[in-house]
């Protein structure tokens, strides 16, 4: 079947994974990339596909109401996978105006564009989908009852047989929402938009909320990047508080198998939570990029733990995120594919592997590249 989808925000991390998969996997769809190639816009993620006939690339703000209705006409689009937003919590506390702008009024820009696109068309809303990304931080945070970590109630193949988890709650699809930070406040916002619009105006939507990824291609601001590319260059590696803070982490790769999932079987104004069954705290996270790492580049085994600095903790830090995807896993068939060790050490020895990439990124040099190139376009 013929598909023409537009993908929001498909030169950032997790988007330029689905722009990928669905190139390579779908030849007969059309996808287009929409982005507006902000600082973790980088379209050096995508070299490998951006001369597929396939693919095209359009740069655009999600907010710019009328050009992202031009985009849906002329493209013909019948099917939106919503990633781009602003996503760093630090930077939603300097600048919250900027979150609310991209995050809310860029969905509600996009909602509005597909529904009087759809709504002109004489099938209407037969055979579109408007799929929505969104964070597991709009369910606030979960208690943190077992420190040393116990053995979580349910499990996958990719855990081999139980996974460690710091309580014995989890996020479900039906928990309240509870936003702590400007970032989650302004998802969760976008997500009640998205749901209203199916409740108003019977546009097909799907919503899901992913706990953290990582992987390849991420912006090197985010945790894991940063600490490895500190640890290569034997720079302070900043803990907030104690680094007691847990987070469920996700393998980009499989949450992309999770997309492609739910947007082609997913049932219609559900939400579906996908995570990987994989908490960690953070101290203890980064003990484990410190050992891989000094490996990997030949160090003695604790050479670089001296880096670690503890700073004040984070404004509103919420102590405990843990994804319960066993709706996904039972109605889909989907679960994890790698162990998180396996995880880790691919990503860690792709950036290790891709080091002009990210001294491209580190030095700025890539957003002036595609300034020049996009300027007055």
């Amino acid at each position: 079947m013929k598909r023409n989808i537009l993908i929001t925000g498909g030169a950032g991390f997790i988007g330029s994974h689905v722009v990928r998969l669905f190139v390579n996997k779908y030849p007969d769809y059309n996808i287009v990339n929409l982005d507006l190639l902000t600082y973790a816009g980088n379209l050096a993620n995508l070299k490998d596909v951006e001369g597929r006939p396939n693919y095209k690339f359009v740069k655009a703000d999600i907010a710019d109401y009328d050009a992202v209705r031009r985009i849906m006409a002329e493209h013909e689009i019948d099917g939106v996978i919503h990633l781009a937003a602003e996503s760093h919590v630090d930077r939603s506390i300097k600048d919250p105006f900027t979150f609310a702008r991209t995050n809310v009024m860029g969905t509600l820009a996009l909602l509005q564009a597909a529904r009087e696109r759809w709504e002109s068309l004489p099938e209407k809303y037969e055979g579109k989908l408007f799929y929505h990304i969104s964070t597991d931080e709009v369910y606030g945070a979960l208690e943190l009852t077992h420190p040393g970590g116990t053995t979580a109630p349910f499990s996958t193949k990719a855990s081999a047989g139980g996974h460690e988890a710091y309580g014995t709650e989890f996020f479900l699809e039906t928990t309240n929402y509870n936003p702590h930070s400007p970032y989650s406040a302004s998802k969760a916002s976008s997500d009640h938009f998205v749901r209203a619009y199916h409740d108003t105006y019977g546009m097909p939507v799907v919503v899901t909320n992913c706990s953290n990824n990582y992987g390849p291609y991420q912006f090197p601001e985010k945790l894991i990047p940063l600490f490895v590319n500190n640890i290569r260059h034997g720079k302070p590696l900043p803990v907030y508080g104690k680094g007691e803070n847990v987070r469920d982490w996700l393998y980009v790769e499989d949450h992309a198998r999770a997309i492609d999932l739910i947007f082609h079987k997913g049932r219609i104004a559900e939400t579906y939570n996908i995570g990987g069954f994989n908490e960690w705290k953070n101290i203890d996270l980064i003990r484990v990029l410190i050992r891989t790492v000094d490996r990997l580049l030949g160090n003695p085994e604790g050479h670089s733990d001296h880096l670690i600095t503890y700073v004040t903790d984070r404004a509103g830090h919420d102590l405990r995120y843990a994804i319960d995807s066993r709706k996904l896993q039972r109605e889909l068939g989907w679960e994890p594919s790698l162990q998180f060790e396996e995880g880790i050490e691919k990503t860690v020895r792709w950036y290790l592997d891709n080091q002009d990439w990210m001294d491209r990124i580190t030095s700025g040099e890539y957003e002036k590249y595609y300034e020049e190139m996009y300027s007055g376009r």
